[in-house]
């Protein structure tokens, strides 16, 4: 029998973090597995009893969540990448190789107990495609062959088997950071990140306490156009005013740091590298709304950033940036870091809302809207990181300028994230006035190996294709939303001539199929049937009927759910079908892969 004694005084102290203790589930699942290794029906049982709950509310929870184990793993976990960012990379023959090497399959643990083997989803670490995680190591790009520089498959596997010790996170490999923009990216070109003595006086909140009212605040920030820059691309000034002006409730801020997008990784490089920028961000809102409590919910499979951000807040709090009476102000704001554990669906707000408060996450129906029922059913804000992180230099430097950087509906920059078929594969921060075109062949150095171009994703997975045709639009939310996509969360998946689309497919329907919570029947049973339609078709079994099955179902999906998950299912087969239908119906007449110079054909 596990005995869990020896864990109860930090369980009391987690608890007391949280207004109510259920919401303490996973941060006390983690605490679990972390000093045991797994989570047991015994350690499940001790949790449901620590926070007064029913063991079947606990069962659920570390059911949902893919990062728990329910049975003891190796001595350290090697996590392989295989969403689309990846796949383009190499990474299924990169899981054939550690396969052989370890003489497991994925799900398993080699004998002597070592290593067990995981294949995930979209660990959004997409610019160092192919890539694994090595207990909280991020590795890659892995190099499949053994004369490259870097990690290969053989040093990935021999670390993984005689390592000592957990491998703990350290910085990410240089250089994937263009640091030339003027708003958020010239303190990331350091790997060890920017602390508060570098980062100086928090000038935009000073201001902000010290000589404006919070509709002030307000006011200045939707003067700037600055947009929501997680994917919906709301104004933040505009989302703030719904915020209930005469409330007898706690009202909170939430910062969505759960980066679950395939083709983004820009939060981490936020949180990692200048994480006061993204505090004194969270400072402003917080005074402009009224919140005292503010959580940062940050995924799972980001150990370093939540490090490194526990590192600032430690420092803000010992400086008087955070905590009571904040600088002599007699403004008070507590930060506490949620780390989730492996839902991409948490990324959409409600159910980021419904885990944070310690249950399974499960989207909520609108309205309410959080800005009058939220978290704990009290008016809540909600905005991704790097929408915060750009308010400090609003405050700093004014409205005017952040607007003029931008479009006439969108002000400032946006860190672009690029992985794929490009020569140099990171995160950019350029005007959002940008082309998608200028973006790729004046940043990343075009298409590697001089391929043309076939393909493009402008805003993460989810974002209807592009073709080549199609890349000379602006990269801000309204321009890409006329074009027929969507800027999404910033991340431009680009494809060269040799990719096989209906193998690009089969890639994102397999991730929506296992993203999926599950909740609403057309998502649960749209997401599985796609996915089974398209890996019948990737294994030379496909029908003539299958294209028209898969717009239907795709049809069908859209706009039928609580969230727009299902929808955002839908859009990649509803454009990759469409535009490239003739590589499709080849596809499925041959039973096969058409030759490169046919798939080139076939986009013409």
């Amino acid at each position: 029998m596990i005995n869990l004694v020896h864990l109860e005084p930090r369980a009391r102290e987690i608890i007391a973090l949280y207004e109510y203790p259920k919401a303490a589930m996973l941060p006390l699942l983690w605490l679990v597995q972390e000093n045991e290794g797994y989570v047991s029906c015994k350690a499940e049982a001790w949790v449901a009893r620590m926070l007064g709950v029913a063991l079947a509310r606990v069962r659920e929870v570390v059911s949902f969540y893919n990062m728990f184990h329910t049975q003891p793993v190796g001595r350290r976990e090697l996590r392989v990448c295989t969403s689309l960012p990846c796949v383009l990379r190499g990474s299924g023959e990169l899981m054939r190789r550690i396969q052989r090497e370890l003489k497991i399959a994925p799900g398993e643990t080699t004998p002597g107990g070592e290593v067990t083997l995981t294949e995930v989803e979209c660990l959004c670490a997409c610019e160092m495609a192919p890539m694994a995680q090595l207990d909280e190591r991020f590795v890659g790009p892995v190099q499949l062959d053994a004369a490259s520089e870097g990690a290969t498959v053989a040093t990935l596997v021999q670390d993984a088997r005689t390592a000592p010790g957990r491998l703990e996170a350290t910085p990410d490999p240089e250089p994937y950071i263009y640091t030339e923009g003027p708003v958020l990216s010239s303190r990331l070109m350091d790997a060890d990140g920017t602390w508060l003595e570098a980062y100086g006086d928090y000038a935009g909140a000073r201001k902000a306490l010290t000589s404006m009212k919070p509709g002030e605040v307000i006011t200045e920030v939707s003067r700037a156009n600055l947009r929501g820059l997680g994917g919906a691309g709301f104004p933040a000034g505009r989302k703030w005013s719904f915020i209930p002006k005469a409330v007898d409730k706690p009202v909170y801020l939430v910062v969505n740091a759960d980066e679950g997008e395939p083709g983004t990784f820009k939060d981490r490089y936020i949180m990692e590298r200048d994480p006061h920028m993204l505090l004194e961000g969270m400072l402003i809102a917080a005074y402009a709304i009224g919140s005292h409590k503010a959580y940062v919910y940050i995924r799972g499979e980001y150990f370093l950033s939540a490090q490194r951000l526990q590192r600032a807040i430690d420092e803000a709090c010992a400086a008087g940036w955070l905590g009571k009476d904040i600088q002599g102000t007699g403004f008070d704001l507590e930060v506490v870091i949620h780390r989730g554990a492996g839902a991409y669906i948490c990324g959409e707000e409600t159910a980021l809302l419904t885990s944070l408060e310690g249950g399974k996450g499960f989207p909520r129906l609108k309205p309410p809207f959080p800005a009058i029922s939220g978290l704990f059913a009290c008016p809540t804000i909600v905005n991704n990181v790097e929408t915060l992180s750009c308010v400090p230099f609003i405050l700093r430097n004014g409205a005017e300028h952040f607007a003029a950087i931008g479009t006439e509906s969108q002000g400032g920059t946006r860190l672009f994230c690029v992985s794929g078929h490009v020569n140099r594969p990171g995160v950019y921060e350029v005007p959002v006035s940008v082309t998608l075109h200028e973006l790729i062949g004046d940043f990343t150095g075009g298409v590697r190996e001089g391929r043309a171009l076939k393909a493009v994703i402008p805003g993460g997975i989810s974002a209807k294709v592009l073709t080549a045709d199609e890349i000379d639009v602006v990269m801000d939310f309204d321009s890409l939303r006329a074009a027929g996509s969507m800027a999404g969360s910033g991340g431009v998946i680009v494809m060269d001539e040799m990719t096989c689309m209906v193998e690009a497919l089969e890639s994102a329907a397999r991730f929506f199929a296992d993203e999926s919570c599950g909740q609403c029947s057309p998502c649960r049973e749209g997401t599985g049937w796609v996915h089974r339609i398209v890996r019948r078709i990737t294994e030379g079994r496909g029908k003539p009927r299958d294209l028209d099955d898969l717009l239907a179902i795709a049809g069908d999906m859209e706009g039928k759910t609580i969230c727009v998950f299902a929808d955002a299912a839908a859009w990649p087969v509803q454009s990759y079908i469409t535009k490239f239908r003739t590589e499709f119906e080849d596809f499925v007449a041959a039973g096969r892969r058409t030759p490169s110079a046919e798939v080139a054909q076939c986009r013409t």
